[in-house]
């Protein structure tokens, strides 16, 4: 089980059909962690207008009856769920709500490959500077007929806390963990012809193989009853993962974004499988 801050969990709710499917997600995991579930909605865009008040007031109750709305929708005997409205910035708050949270949701407005541009501008803010791991919803049923979690593995530190959190979530669900790590050899010009030589091309996929090999060595013993597999691939990253994650229940992917300068950057891989979900995905820090 992963450490938790807090045994909370925040949902970001909009009038959106995707924050409808998160606050779903969040509280079929609340129920089954034994979690709090806190649903926050932000009303936000203040200027400090002539006439403004009114329409903040108004603006306010209207998100007030949404999240009565979503709580009584969700009510179960074994949830407890509590609701809040904020007026400012809503990545500003939400990353300030995931301060004492274990875990916070979000949806996402894309629904999937041909449907649409590519989304989640402010969910990448908020999944690069949030304290706690961010769970971004995309706008399609991402749950049902698909199992498994697929993580993708780096050999680094945050690499490693996604490894940590994906195994937990594979053994709470009693299916698949599969752990990725994708090598990309030197990149050379489309006219080139520099020929890759066989044995760099080996090299680099020997030491994909152990890199991923480490990652995963305590797994076994931890969760024994835990099945994983484990794929090397060529490629770029994002979209290896992304392929992999099409028919699995959840992805997990680490992000990079810290200090100040990098509050709000993801590492690019993170970014772009935020950018064109293929299933419910984690991003933890």
């Amino acid at each position: 089980m992963e450490p938790d801050m807090t045994e909370k969990i925040v949902v970001g709710v909009t009038e959106a059909s995707a924050s409808r499917r998160a606050v779903d997600w969040a509280a079929a995991r609340a129920i089954a962690r034994g979690y709090d579930l806190e649903l926050i909605g932000v009303v936000g865009g203040a200027v400090g207008a002539v006439g403004e008040g009114s329409v903040l007031e108004d603006a306010s109750a209207a998100t007030q009856k949404l999240l009565d709305g979503e709580a009584a929708r969700i009510a179960a005997d074994r949830l407890t769920v509590t609701v809040q409205v904020e007026r400012g910035n809503p990545v500003d708050m939400l990353i300030d709500a995931s301060k004492s949270a274990a875990m916070l949701v979000i949806g996402s407005d894309y629904r999937g490959a041909g449907q649409g541009p590519a989304r989640g501008a402010h969910g990448i803010r908020i999944a690069a500077a949030a304290e706690c791991p961010v769970v971004v919803v995309p706008d399609f049923d991402a749950v049902d007929e698909r199992s498994g979690v697929v993580v993708g593995v780096d050999g680094s530190s945050v690499s490693e806390k996604a490894i940590a959190f994906a195994a937990a979530e594979a053994d709470r669900l009693g299916q698949p963990l599969t752990a990725v790590i994708v090598w990309t050899p030197i990149a050379a010009p489309r006219n080139s012809f520099m020929v890759t030589p066989q044995t760099y091309r080996d090299a680099m996929e020997q030491n994909a193989r152990e890199v991923l090999a480490q990652s995963i060595a305590g797994l076994r013993s931890r969760y024994p009853d835990l099945e994983i597999e484990m794929a090397v691939a060529e490629g770029f990253p994002s979209g290896i993962i992304n392929e992999l994650a099409e028919g699995a229940h959840l992805a997990v992917v680490g992000s990079r974004g810290r200090g100040a300068v990098r509050r709000f950057l993801l590492g690019s891989i993170s970014h772009e499988v935020l950018q064109r979900l293929a299933t419910v995905t984690a991003v933890v820090r």
